[in-house]
């Protein structure tokens, strides 16, 4: 069985609508959606943003349960503009697996290996993806992947890390992230960004492109990992 991990499902839905044959369980109060892609069984997980949620979530859904392989995926944002939106990036440094290793059809597929780094929040002006390359050698950043990798590392599980950019120094969120995203309650607040869209209209456009620029991302996502999936055949 493969289990694949996602922070939330605004990164999931796309891949979820491409298993058949699903069903959902709780168990030690985490949900897991369970499915198939062709023959192979296939176990969701949404851990959550963040450090404390993640590392609570994954810890409960390895317990006991034995995987082929677990692909950490969903979204990050690059730190500098040699990924652009769209580009996925395999992170070398947390994955266990090499490429070749999960079928020629993906292998295939335009992807980069560079580092990743787990941050403890959402990374939005240049200057300070700027610094974070500098200082970390990494070429995105994501908030769970290092959790994700200690836990597999502690149930001897490979991991495969895959992400796709949605951010850019050149194409930034179009608005700051606590208003975009509320880590404490784990989801979006609404009235916080309409104060914010409603006191900055000039604004809203990018917020359009920015929608429709997270649609596209999600379904490139979803292809790779379907191939992923079907390579491990």
């Amino acid at each position: 069985m493969i289990a694949v991990t996602f922070a939330l499902s605004a990164e999931s839905s796309d891949f979820l609508r491409r298993l058949r044959n699903q069903s959902r369980t709780d168990r030690t109060g985490i949900r897991t959606i369970r499915g198939t892609i062709d023959d192979r069984t296939v176990a969701v997980l949404h851990t959550g943003v963040g450090e404390k949620v993640c590392r609570q979530r994954v810890a409960n859904f390895l317990r006991g349960q034995q995987f082929d392989l677990l692909i950490s995926a969903g979204f990050a944002g690059a730190l500098n503009d040699q990924l652009q939106v769209g580009d996925l990036l395999l992170a070398k440094n947390f994955s266990t697996v090499e490429l070749t290793e999960v079928g020629s059809s993906f292998s295939r597929l335009p992807i980069h290996e560079a580092d990743l780094l787990t941050v403890r929040a959402l990374i939005d002006s240049s200057d300070e993806r700027n610094e974070i390359a500098r200082t970390s050698g990494a070429a995105a950043v994501d908030m769970e992947t290092e959790f994700i990798a200690r836990a597999c590392a502690e149930h001897g599980i490979p991991l495969l890390s895959l992400r796709v950019i949605t951010d850019t120094p050149r194409e930034p969120f179009p608005a700051p992230p606590n208003v975009l995203f509320d880590i404490g309650q784990q989801r979006s607040r609404f009235l916080t960004l309409a104060t914010f869209f409603l006191a900055q209209p000039n604004r809203v456009p990018r917020l359009v492109q920015f929608a429709r620029r997270i649609a596209r991302v999600r379904k490139i996502l979803a292809n790779a990992l379907v191939d992923v999936v079907r390579g491990m055949g």
